[in-house]
């Protein structure tokens, strides 16, 4: 059977490949350059976001700041469209991850002209600090991030399960709060008494409500000591995947190179440790 043939990438024109090397490629000087200027734009526009919030600052330098957060939103809106412009496909950068969060850093702005006080969530523009990790070649700590998503995956189910089984148990011991102190103790719904069940199983402990009776107070304590088992159990689960993920990483197999017929490549590996040729994928029974 005939297979499809690749999709050809569309040749850029000089200055626009010039532009390309400069904002996305962090080993030459311009674009190492070019990198950290942006994050600090990005530190010192965020930086002005939260002091706006300050009733004071806000009073003294409110026009200061809403110039400054104009000047980085007009910066930033130049970036995304130059970096539209020198990538071969514009709409794959635009639907990828930078790319979404890129055009999210810059539209509160313009919202706050429609909608007053969208430039708020302009502290989105935090995310793109994660380019940090491109630009200093820390690379390695992205892998650990992977096997930590990984690792939250894998025990998605677990933790559903768990977070449903406590839903169930705050539910019955709020609603024996409320028969136990009733609305003249404070409890007067029970959804109320659910609220002071979770805060007082998660430790939290506003105070706002609390039992006065002596059988409430016994259930509290009961809730309390409850508390600190259960809290330990997602960190316990979540634990035990990154150990698993890590293991099955690090597990030889019988995973042979097509090439030079080396065996024993990991579960994660891509290419021969030995001539370098790509593996194939592994496969899911290991």
């Amino acid at each position: 059977m005939a297979t499809a043939a690749p999709e050809s990438v569309p040749v850029l024109a000089p200055w626009r490949r010039r532009i390309r090397v400069i904002i996305f490629e962090a080993d030459t000087p311009a674009g190492k350059a070019f990198d950290v200027s942006l994050l600090v734009a990005i530190v010192l526009s965020v930086g002005a976001v939260m002091l706006e919030s300050v009733p004071w600052i806000q009073r003294e330098y409110g026009t200061a700041l809403y110039r400054i957060e104009w000047a980085f939103t007009l910066a930033f809106t130049v970036e995304y469209i130059l970096r539209l412009i020198c990538v071969p496909r514009p709409s794959h950068y635009a639907r990828s991850f930078f790319g979404v969060v890129d055009l999210l850093a810059i539209l509160p702005t313009y919202m706050s002209v429609l909608l007053p006080g969208a430039q708020s969530l302009l502290v989105i523009r935090g995310l793109r600090l994660l380019r940090i990790f491109r630009v200093f070649k820390l690379a390695h700590f992205l892998g650990e991030a992977g096997v930590l998503r990984d690792a939250l995956a894998a025990s998605r189910h677990k933790v559903v399960v768990f977070l449903g089984t406590i839903l169930i148990l705050v539910t019955i011991l709020g609603s024996a709060m409320y028969l136990i102190e009733g609305p003249e103790n404070g409890f007067t719904s029970i959804p109320l008494a659910v609220y002071w069940a979770i805060v007082t199983m998660t430790t939290v402990g506003y105070g706002d409500i609390a039992p006065h009776t002596v059988a409430g107070k016994s259930l509290a304590a009961l809730v309390m000591i409850l508390g600190y088992s259960i809290l330990a159990v997602p960190t316990g689960i979540v634990t035990a995947e990154i150990v698993e993920q890590v293991q099955a990483a690090q597990r030889p197999t019988t995973r042979c190179c097509r090439a030079c017929l080396t065996e024993g490549h990991t579960t994660a590996a891509r290419f021969c440790r030995d001539c370098g040729a790509e593996l194939e994928p592994a496969s899911e029974d290991g």
